[in-house]
């Protein structure tokens, strides 16, 4: 039963969901909407179950005295005392000029907008390492990223007045072509994801039962 239960609830609930999707009928959309709500709980549940995780992972490092130990206290002292002011202020934790929007736009947004630019660095460096120009596809690959990163600075439009139309012309012909095509694709695979979940015929499924 360990393995039967998850799969007629995956069933139960994908067949619901996508007949509801698309039959309008009362009945059928009211267990539509009953397994939405039960989706919005279960990921709640799934927020704690992280947030309970990051605690005890970061706990243990810290009463081992783990490598980098003192980023984890601080890791745990944030969250707590980020809960803390929250949970204080009640319903009204979103609102302008309480201390949670205070911590939010002072230490969340500009610790992520450090971390984004320094990514941007990243990328740029392991893009320079990783081309190899041994093929035509290569060299298109390598012209088009940097005719890119130069037209999305300003220093491109200093170097050719070009080069920021050239790189818009990138992203609005080339890209979303290719990206369409990604997306199909992905689309489709979550299509059939999904309808091996429904059907029970996943790899998961089986893996946990012969393991058991």
């Amino acid at each position: 039963m360990k393995r039967e239960i998850p799969l007629i609830i995956s069933m139960a609930s994908g067949i619901f969901v996508l007949v509801g999707f698309f039959v309008p009928h009362p009945a059928i959309r009211a267990i539509y909407d009953d397994i939405q709500q039960w989706v919005i709980i279960v990921v709640a549940f799934t927020y704690v179950l992280g947030m309970a995780n990051l605690m005890r992972i970061n706990v243990e490092g810290i009463q081992r005295r783990s490598k980098d130990w003192v980023y984890k206290l601080a890791l745990v002292v944030s969250l707590l005392a980020t809960m803390a002011v929250g949970f204080s202020e009640g319903t009204h934790y979103l609102d302008d000029g309480t201390k949670f929007s205070w911590i939010y736009n002072t230490f969340y947004s500009a610790m992520s907008a450090t971390m984004f630019s320094l990514l941007a660095f990243f990328i740029a460096s392991a893009a320079f390492r990783a081309f190899r120009v041994r093929t035509v596809e290569a060299l298109l690959l390598a012209l088009a990223a940097f005719i890119l990163m130069l037209g999305r600075v300003p220093i491109g439009s200093v170097i050719h007045p070009y080069l920021p139309v050239a790189a818009d012309w990138l992203m609005e012909v080339p890209q979303n072509a290719a990206k369409r095509g990604i997306l199909m694709g992905a689309a489709l695979g979550v299509m059939a994801t999904g309808f091996r979940v429904i059907l029970g015929i996943e790899r998961t499924y089986g893996s946990e039962g012969g393991g058991g």
